[in-house]
């Protein structure tokens, strides 16, 4: 039995994010799984009026080429408290892989986003 090639790429460091967002786009063609993990260093959050706690919203994005994007499908809900951790796993994507989203009003999330790859 081979042993099975792995690779974890932090895509971003100390981003702050504010309104829109993008990663760095990484390069991930060998890889046949992935997860995206987003730790949240610092956040400000927003209550809405019906009292949900909320920073922002991330979508996985994949290309061909890494310059034309379309969206996956997979989206998630951003850590709404300092040091929480926020992930989404993919299968089934082209050769490039990014995130893609936007914070709510008055929100901001600075973050640490990691891509675990795996053969």
């Amino acid at each position: 039995m081979a042993l099975r090639r792995s690779y974890t790429a932090v895509v971003e460091r100390n981003a702050l994010w504010q309104g829109d967002f993008a990663t760095e786009p990484y390069e991930a063609a060998w890889a046949s799984e992935a997860i995206f993990f987003v730790r949240a260093l610092d956040v400000t959050p927003t209550t809405l009026p019906y009292g949900t706690v909320v920073s922002g919203v991330a979508q996985v994005q994949i290309s061909a080429d890494g310059i034309h994007w379309v969206n996956e499908g997979s989206s998630f809900n951003l850590p709404i408290e300092q040091n929480a951790v926020a992930f989404c796993r993919v299968k089934h994507f082209g050769g490039w892989l990014r995130l893609r989203g936007a914070m709510y009003e008055d929100t901001s999330i600075t973050v640490l986003v990691s891509l675990a790859l795996k053969e």
